[in-house]
């Protein structure tokens, strides 16, 4: 909780326990007590923001002071029916104040404006975001036939040490994400605003680092109804380890992409994205344009994102229109990530694009294309075991049994066919979500089945080995993690196939 929200609770039980207890009703300093508690509420709103988890106190602390009042005018008279109500408010006060105080100290603790941790690296980290358009390809997902293909991309580097800059939000556009989010998963639409307060370790536009002429640059992509930051936990370790991280916000993937200049595309739910990847065409009641994109896969048109961003990177590393990344993106190290359908993409970029010299794929399926031609690339799976996903289909729903197979059969053949280094990381207790931010929206997510039993931990193990895979293939160093199954990590059950 924020500062002044736990000065709010704390200043409400006093407020509370003022109008209860009868040898404080005399004190002379009560009324002052209830108007401090009103201010205190008007800088938590003015200072932090209000959000909807801090309802019940602010109705707690208008409740107190309403009482308040009733108290005092029933105090200045002695008649039957002043006593009466007098009785009446403080029994009901102490009823509704105890359910109230409760309920205002739960919510905002379930559903906290959360932080992210430091990263263990050594370097500060820096974001910029740009808006880029593929003039040889349309766009399928939005309204507009005569579209070109528009991504918004996030460009996280290495900052320097002890830059006076902000951090940014953690959402760039959190209303249309919350909005979208909400739709798409069927939950109240107020529900995630208040991620608009949760702050990354990232600042806008801060001096790239300079102690070394360049950095590999990663390639992350998101999940399916997600958005560039989901996985941020993972992105500001990375770049605090020495790497230049790339978001693509996919659309169509993602839940919803909003470009500067106002226009916005919807992301399809997972049942239609599903319908539209099997079989083609898109499913009853979703109009798409310009369907001769998608001639030969849905999955093959988000991959060319991948190609085309690789593209602009080399532009602005000749020119950067921002003066931070010129000459600094080492494009002869290139790599990608990605998380659930992120990583199918992810993939599938790697078997059609030579120029991305490692592949880290997490917890999803892969096409019959990358099964059947395989990657030539160093490869690391990052998932977990059967059981565990039937854990998950008991606790939360999905995962039938042919998603599991499908995707445990699949992420295994490429991985037994790959012709060099080749990595199976298998995490039991981790849920699909534990690879994602998602599992950081409550700290009881997993009693609802949004995470797994490892709770936190998922995310350690997945930095370690994310630093260590990508540490080794494209900065040529050893990293004893990648040798066999580790002490530290002993709940891993770890794979390695070397050529």
């Amino acid at each position: 909780m924020r500062p002044f929200e736990v000065f709010l609770l704390f200043a409400n039980l006093l407020a509370f326990l003022m109008l209860i207890v009868p040898r404080l009703h005399a004190v002379r300093w009560k009324g002052l007590v209830m108007l401090a508690t009103l201010f205190i509420a008007i800088m938590q709103v003015l200072i932090e923001g209000a959000r909807w988890q801090m309802a019940p106190a602010y109705v707690l602390t208008l409740l107190f002071l309403f009482v308040w009042l009733l108290q005092s005018y029933a105090q200045a008279g002695r008649s039957v029916k002043r006593i009466v109500m007098k009785r009446f408010v403080t029994v009901f006060s102490i009823t509704l104040g105890t359910i109230g105080l409760g309920i205002s100290a739960a919510l905002p603790s379930i559903f906290p404006v959360f932080h992210f941790p430091r990263p263990n690296g050594p370097y500060e980290i820096g974001t910029v975001t740009y808006h880029w358009t593929d003039i040889s390809r349309h766009e399928v997902f939005g309204s507009d036939k005569h579209a070109n293909r528009d991504l918004m991309v996030q460009v996280w580097y290495p900052a320097k040490k002890d830059s006076a800059y902000s951090n940014v939000p953690y959402l760039q556009d959190y209303d249309a994400v919350a909005t979208a989010l909400a739709r798409l998963h069927n939950f109240p639409g107020f529900f995630l605003k208040h991620l608009k307060y949760v702050t990354t370790n990232s600042s806008s536009s801060a001096p790239i680092a300079d102690d070394k002429p360049n950095y590999p640059v990663l390639v992350f992509l998101e999940g399916l109804t997600g958005y560039r930051q989901m996985n941020t936990y993972q992105v500001e370790e990375l770049v605090s380890q020495g790497y230049i991280v790339v978001g693509i916000d996919q659309p169509g993937v993602a839940a919803s992409v909003s470009f500067p200049d106002g226009r916005q595309i919807a992301g399809l739910s997972k049942p239609r994205m599903d319908y539209l990847r099997e079989h083609g065409t898109p499913p009853e009641g979703t109009t798409l344009v310009n369907t001769e994109e998608i001639k030969d896969g849905v999955i093959p048109y988000f991959a060319k994102d991948v190609s085309f961003v690789l593209n602009q990177l080399t532009s602005i590393n000749n020119d950067d229109p921002n003066n931070i990344l010129t000459r600094r993106l080492d494009l002869q190290r290139m790599g990608v990530f990605g998380v659930s359908y992120g990583g199918t993409v992810g993939a599938e970029a790697c078997l059609k694009d030579p120029r991305l010299k490692a592949c880290l794929v997490m917890d999803v399926d892969m096409t019959a294309d990358v099964v059947q031609n395989g990657l030539q690339q160093p490869g690391m799976w990052i998932t977990r075991d059967a059981d565990t996903m039937r854990l998950e289909r008991q606790k939360a729903g999905g995962w039938t049994e042919k998603d599991i197979e499908v995707t445990q059969t699949t992420m295994r053949a490429v991985y037994n066919s790959l012709p060099g280094d080749g990595y199976f990381v298998q995490v039991p207790g981790m849920f699909h979500a534990d690879l994602t931010d998602l599992t950081r929206i409550s700290p009881i997510s997993s009693k609802f089945g949004l995470g797994g039993p490892i709770g936190k931990r998922a995310h350690d193990i997945i930095n370690a080995y994310t630093v260590a895979f990508f540490d080794k293939h494209l900065k040529d160093t050893a990293i004893a993690l990648l040798d066999g199954p580790s002490k530290q990590f002993p709940e891993v059950i770890f794979e390695t196939r070397q050529p």
